[in-house]
């Protein structure tokens, strides 16, 4: 799941990055209004956590040109302003939550995880796949009964193929989802991050690889339809 940060603020606006990253989420960090919409206009993102007051305005005008727009886009506002009427003031706007600062990481975790979740069409709380279960919300993988220890972002990827068991997904399309601007689209980190996955999922492989292509959540090594029909 890939999140927005709107916070100008030098110091805290890496931290809540970090954290979120730290919890599985990629993360992308804008400093102004400007720079957040224009995030918004090329990236796909599942929620936003956004500072009321920033350099160039208040984020509720961001907020409500977006509602305007027809933007189901769950926001979260993240600020000092904590009176009920700016409170109000913000649900008024299409706020889907309201987090008043001084905060707990925890805390802004655990509702960035929910709106996450609120705009996703339902589905099971755990998720199995032959042998393989990957329960959701407590964040647990296991393989024929055996617990396994995953990275946050080894759980990210596999939550995707599971979510997609018998697809083929495309590098980009894992990029998108578990990776953000930090990364590097042209390097290996995909492939890297699959071989570590798989050896942490164990024998027999899991993971097919489709050449060319990407990969799908089981079966062996895969060749592309136009190489299959030569």
């Amino acid at each position: 799941m890939r999140i927005l940060v709107l916070e100008d603020d030098p110091e805290l606006g890496p931290v809540v990055a970090a954290q979120l990253r730290g919890a599985g989420f990629a993360v992308d960090l804008a400093r102004t209004l400007a720079e957040a919409d224009l995030k918004l206009s090329v990236n796909s993102y599942d929620c936003v956590v956004a500072d009321r007051s920033v350099p160039d305005g208040d984020s509720l005008t961001l907020l409500a040109g977006h509602r305007r727009a027809g933007s189901a886009l769950p926001f979260l506002l993240l600020t000092a302003l904590d009176a009920v009427s700016d409170r109000v003031a913000g649900f008024e706007h299409g706020a889907d939550d309201y987090l008043v600062k001084p905060f707990a990481f925890a805390e802004l975790v655990v509702r960035v995880r929910a709106l996450c979740r609120r705009e996703r069409p339902a589905r099971p709380s755990v998720l199995r796949a032959d042998d393989l279960e990957v329960d959701l919300p407590r964040r647990r993988v296991s393989r024929a009964g055996v617990l396994l220890s995953l990275s946050a972002k080894e759980f990210a990827v596999l939550e995707v193929l599971m979510l997609r068991a018998g697809e083929v997904v495309t590098r980009t399309e894992l990029i998108e989802s578990c990776w953000d601007e930090a990364s590097e689209p042209m390097s290996n980190v995909v492939d890297v991050l699959i071989g570590q996955l798989r050896r942490r999922l164990g024998p027999p492989d899991a993971i097919g690889t489709v050449r060319g292509v990407g990969y799908r959540l089981g079966g062996a090594e895969q060749k592309p339809a136009a190489e299959a029909r030569a």
